[in-house]
């Protein structure tokens, strides 16, 4: 299905449903004060995924993913973005779909095709909670990394198949959980993977019952060096100062322990932003979007 909207309209504005059965379920074109031969077109895809939780288990169950690209770039490079985990399973199944609608904007400005999975045990996509890594005492982090992993992964094989993507070009980039995971993907030097972002990355906080004091985070220390002691390509890690969930000095430890390792990277530390600056991905943006921008340049985009 199709409507065409006013030339200025947001992301947000109109949303439809295809009657089609096959895995695009959703398809809206947005137009923006450009071109009138270009737009913006939303398509929301179902993609088969396998993983395993904490106990090894194996899990097979459908996410859905949100794919943003303008027509008017014959192939742009890809940008994947992973969201974050909230702490409760009631506020994880009211995620919805994942579309961070404003900030995907702001990266098909930049040239990309924004990829946005919503992943196993969120929102629309539902199902168990296999990134659950443990008691706050007994954190067991890898497996639910790699959980987040596996599902970008499957994300990055769907993008190469597509006509307008250039797979031989992009970014994996993450908020929080999700930039982590981004982390976790520098470590693999996928073919097409230029570089990484994390927005905020890390595990096991609370600003509320555990402020600045995230659960063992020396465990995450020694999850970000195993990443840096393969990872090749440049990754940048964006936090912000007063960041509630992790505080100030645990995300540098965990990225001078990637660093020692051997991963390639920059730590940006950005300014405080309101009462809890871990959203600043989103609620602070042009804290961010200078170093970004530098990053892209360094990268060649």
């Amino acid at each position: 299905m199709r409507r065409n909207l006013t030339a200025g309209a947001s992301l947000e504005s109109v949303s439809t449903t295809s009657p089609r059965p096959w895995n695009a379920i959703g398809l809206l074109l947005l137009a923006f004060a450009q071109p009138s031969a270009a737009w913006i077109i939303e398509e929301v895809t179902e993609l088969p995924v396998t993983v395993r939780n904490i106990k090894g288990q194996s899990v097979t169950h459908p996410i859905k993913l949100t794919v943003f690209y303008d027509n008017a770039i014959p192939r742009a490079p890809f940008l994947i973005l992973n969201h974050g985990r909230a702490g409760k399973s009631e506020d994880r199944a009211k995620m919805g779909r994942a579309r961070y609608s404003a900030n995907a904007k702001y990266f098909l400005g930049k040239g990309f095709a924004v990829f946005v999975p919503t992943r196993i045990g969120y929102g629309v996509t539902s199902g168990e909670d296999v990134k659950n890594s443990g008691t706050c005492s007994g954190k067991n982090y890898p497996p639910a990394y790699e959980a987040g992993a596996e599902q970008t992964r499957r994300v990055l094989a769907h993008a190469r198949t597509l006509p307008h993507v250039d797979a031989t070009r992009g970014l994996v980039v993450g908020q929080s959980f999700g930039g982590t995971i981004a982390i976790a993907l520098a470590a693999e030097n996928q073919p097409g993977v230029v570089a990484t972002v994390n927005f905020a990355g890390g595990g096991g906080g609370d600003p509320v019952a555990r402020p600045d004091k995230p659960c063992r985070p020396e465990r995450l220390a020694e999850l970000f060096a195993s990443y840096g002691a393969t990872a090749r390509i440049p990754t940048v890690w964006l936090y912000s100062e007063n960041d509630k969930y992790f505080g100030k000095d645990k995300p540098r430890e965990w990225f001078r322990a990637f660093q020692a390792a051997g991963g390639k990277g920059e730590f940006v530390q950005l300014p405080p932003h309101g009462a809890d600056g871990h959203g600043s991905f989103t609620s602070n943006t042009a804290a961010w979007r200078p170093a970004f921008e530098a990053f892209l340049r360094q990268n060649g985009f």
